[in-house]
């Protein structure tokens, strides 16, 4: 029926919660009595660490959950979805982190079975006309006749964000919308969100970026440990009152006096110069490869990254980054150029015989490459390593004795919030499973560390530890690279930062010599003359 509750009285409501509650079958409380409002022609954010419940209150507003207790009504009375099909039709439309793509399916395809089936000609038509129409309306660009399997991270996003908006929906929630976009992406996004709350509707922005949702929302809605314990008005707030709100009393000491704000990372410029008298640690020349659909990706790039040295690599994604990465840790085979680390080649090895040569690679995606769900804490801490002669027993069995101290080490040491060895890894926060990656791919005592969008998705408090963990490894002369779409994450960790456009670093220099106007004119293939450092 998707009906509008658009108002210009404020206190008119599109949905409440009234005590909503949600406790699974193990009896974990995700979501305990929140009553909240979202109201017609508003913006509201909604924040809080990894775990405090923020998509499972939203999953139960868009259908995909039942809430074990409490109730959401409407002016027209109480509703209860048995599906998210029926939320939309209602017009409650969700974009989650995780996306819900067919991967065989074109976004055409995926949009068009998100409105009506079976395909036909003149439907798949009529769904490519309006998917061009919000994509014109939108600013947001995506290859509409390509698998979206083959595309990349940030472009997969895209087509979620496109899907859902093309539906029309009058409540619009959004999962970390902005953790693939660049900054110039992030602004035509927020542009439209202003534009659609013009038009009346309600929309729930989930993100951990306390600037971002200091910029674009009306209200802010704070949850920690799945309770309510904030609804402001954002213009009457101070980031350093919703940190605190978020994660309580654990804030640095340095933020008592200071107002706590996106950009405070750790700065790289003030340490030692790197020496790069010495060899490289990773060496590249002339790499090329191909993308998923047989484009040039990668184009005939050369760089070295020393001991001792982060790395960055920033850009629009899917300019080749992905491809990039995969290259360097076995996962693709490039057609041209020369990779080694500490002399010996790389190109053509499997990911087995590159990390036995000292490399660790924190994947962007942690759900498809980096663990295994159903697997527990102890199988997934093992992965790669479980060959180590201290995990072996006799004929060749695991010492799972062995195993769970080297695990509970690296809960101890990583500070991973879990019940202990045994819990299944989908169990955890997105925060606590990348520290679950990282920890495992630490122990390995890498050489190199390629590590791919670290911190997407996470809160502040978790984002911060992943990234104090590399300057970390920085500081015991270990090389970096580092690729992130978090423009203030690259510029803040890096020794140096390659802007990398269509496959070719378009500039190579320290960042203090970037600034963001610059930095835009560079991802958008703007070409300056650049001395290459």
């Amino acid at each position: 029926m998707n009906m509008s509750l658009v108002s210009d009285n404020v206190d008119s409501y599109f949905l409440r919660a009234e005590n909503i509650t949600k406790i699974y079958g193990d009896g974990t409380a995700a979501v305990r009595n929140v009553t909240m409002e979202l109201h017609s022609g508003e913006i509201v954010g909604l924040l809080g660490e990894n775990g405090a419940g923020k998509t499972t209150l939203t999953k139960m507003l868009s259908g995909l959950l039942p809430p074990s207790e409490g109730r959401v009504v409407s002016p027209r009375g109480q509703i209860r979805f048995g599906s998210p099909r029926e939320a939309l039709d209602f017009g409650i439309g969700m974009v989650h982190q995780h996306f819900a793509l067919v991967g065989t399916f074109t976004a055409t395809e995926n949009v068009a079975l998100s409105h009506e089936k079976p395909f036909t000609r003149i439907r798949l038509a009529r769904a490519k006309e309006r998917l061009e129409a919000v994509m014109a309306g939108s600013g947001l660009e995506v290859p509409l006749d390509v698998p979206v399997e083959k595309l990349a991270v940030g472009e997969q996003q895209r087509v979620e964000i496109l899907k859902v908006l093309s539906r029309n929906v009058d409540l619009l929630i959004l999962d970390e919308p902005t953790s693939v976009l660049t900054p110039l992406e992030v602004d035509d996004l927020f542009e439209l969100l202003g534009r659609l709350r013009t038009e009346g509707k309600s929309i729930v922005l989930i993100t951990h970026k306390l600037k971002e949702v200091k910029s674009v929302t009306d209200r802010i809605i704070v949850l920690r440990h799945g309770e309510l314990v904030g609804d402001l008005v954002t213009k009457e707030t101070s980031t350093q009152h919703l940190a605190r709100l978020m994660v309580g009393d654990v804030l640095d000491k340095e933020a008592d006096a200071v107002e706590l704000r996106d950009e405070d990372l750790p700065i790289c410029r003030d340490r030692e110069e790197v020496d790069r008298s010495a060899d490289s640690i990773l060496h590249v020349e002339s790499l090329s490869s191909r993308g998923n659909t047989d484009e040039i990706a990668v184009d005939d790039i050369s760089f070295d990254v020393y001991g001792g040295e982060i790395f960055g690599i920033a850009g629009v994604e899917g300019n080749g980054q992905t491809e990039l990465v995969e290259c360097l840790t076995g996962l693709r085979n490039p057609f041209a150029g020369v990779a080694t680390i500490n002399g010996t080649n790389i190109l053509g090895k499997d990911p087995r015989a590159i990390y036995r040569l000292g490399v660790a690679h924190i994947p962007e995606d942690r759900w498809e490459f980096g663990l295994v769900l159903p697997f527990t804490l102890a199988e997934n801490a093992i992965l790669g390593v479980q060959r180590w002669k201290e995990f072996q027993g006799p004929l060749g069995f695991l010492k799972w004795p062995t195993i769970n101290r080297h695990v509970r080490a690296l809960m101890d040491r990583f500070e991973i919030r879990a019940t202990g060895p045994s819990a299944p890894a989908k169990s955890l926060s997105g925060g606590n499973q990348q520290k679950l990656i990282v920890g495992r791919e630490l122990a390995k005592d890498p050489a190199i560390i390629v590590a791919a969008q670290p911190t997407r998705g996470l809160d502040i408090g978790a984002a911060k530890y992943i990234r104090d963990l590399l300057v970390e490894m920085r500081g015991d002369g270990r090389a970096i690279l580092l690729v992130s779409a978090d423009l203030d994450e690259v510029l803040a960790l890096s020794d140096r930062v390659a802007i990398m456009y269509e496959g070719k670093f378009m500039t190579v220099c320290s960042p203090a010599s970037l600034n963001r106007e610059r930095v835009g004119l560079l991802m958008g293939g703007v070409t300056e003359e650049e001395p290459v450092s």
